[in-house]
């Protein structure tokens, strides 16, 4: 045998090995990869699932609150995600005590990369925990303001009176001034209205007591009051104190406006304005 027939017997003979240790791979981790697939992909449904049960179960029991029930889902759909993702690298062989090192030193690794963001769930848990807020309050925090939508382990989603959606980091909050406009049940209505220093002030101020005490939905107690709080360049101001409902605030408030200008314009009183009088004087010539 001559050294060209030769080196085509080797080749042959390095090709057969190369497809036997290819089909012996595939043999040994073939099996494998497909069970990883399948854990893999019927992991991530029982997770999904296992997201949305959760969902339905704390949405069944009253005495959660609605602000919890997306943030305990969420993490038991991360959970459930996690036992799949150890599964998966167990399929191939890979040690769970190895697995837990490296992912303690991953998650140490991550957590420096990602201080913001590790924030953003410290601060998320934090409003859960002291509970300033709850999903449905509307809320002014980091100069953001809207309805609370969804507290979730990264964000809290606000809609504005306009219907636009806003997603606020949770850090952003947290680390701010939080204004609760919801969280009483009570509110009080302060309202200023001017009368010409001419009119009849103790009429006037009868008048708007009457007001207040006319419409329903202003409370008794504490008691509507009525009171002269400043003596302005153009005016007599009267302030007219009431407390209502939270929820009856806006409507409240309206109605007294336009029920204030009406009432005082058909007892004759004057709504005074801002003005200025100007004279002018005529200077004569001065003498020849």
């Amino acid at each position: 045998m001559d050294n060209a027939e030769q080196q085509i017997a080797n080749a042959q003979k390095a090709i057969e090995t190369i497809m036997q240790t290819a089909a012996d791979v595939g043999t040994e981790y073939g099996m494998s990869v497909i069970g990883a697939i399948v854990i893999l992909i019927v992991g991530w449904w029982i997770a999904g699932w296992a997201k949305r049960t959760v969902t339905k179960a704390l949405n069944r029991v009253k005495s959660i609150d609605d602000t919890l029930t997306p943030f305990l889902s969420s993490i038991v759909g991360y959970v459930v995600k996690i036992f799949v993702l150890v599964a998966v690298l167990n399929q191939f062989g890979v040690q769970t005590t190895s697995l837990i090192a490296i992912l303690g030193a991953a998650g140490l690794a991550i957590g420096l990369a990602l201080q913001g963001t590790m924030q953003n769930v410290a601060a998320g848990v934090m409003l859960l925990v002291l509970r300033p807020f709850k999903a449905g309050d509307f809320i002014d925090a980091g100069g953001q303001s809207g309805t609370v939508v969804e507290i979730s382990l990264f964000t809290t989603e606000l809609k504005t009176p306009d219907g636009i959606f806003k997603s606020v980091p949770n850090s952003s909050i947290w680390g701010a001034s939080i204004t609760n406009f919801s969280r009483n049940p009570t509110r009080r209505i302060d309202l200023v209205a001017g009368i010409s220093y001419g009119d009849d002030l103790p009429k006037a101020m009868d008048l708007l007591k009457g007001i207040l005490d006319k419409d329903a939905r202003i409370l008794k107690d504490p008691a509507p009051e009525v009171m002269v709080v400043a003596m302005a360049d153009s005016s007599v101001n009267i302030n007219l104190r009431a407390w209502v409902k939270i929820s009856d605030y806006w409507p409240t408030l309206f109605a007294l406006n336009k029920e204030v200008k009406l009432g005082l314009e058909a007892g004759g009183f004057t709504i005074p304005f801002p003005q200025q009088d100007v004279y002018m004087h005529q200077v004569g010539k001065a003498a020849e």
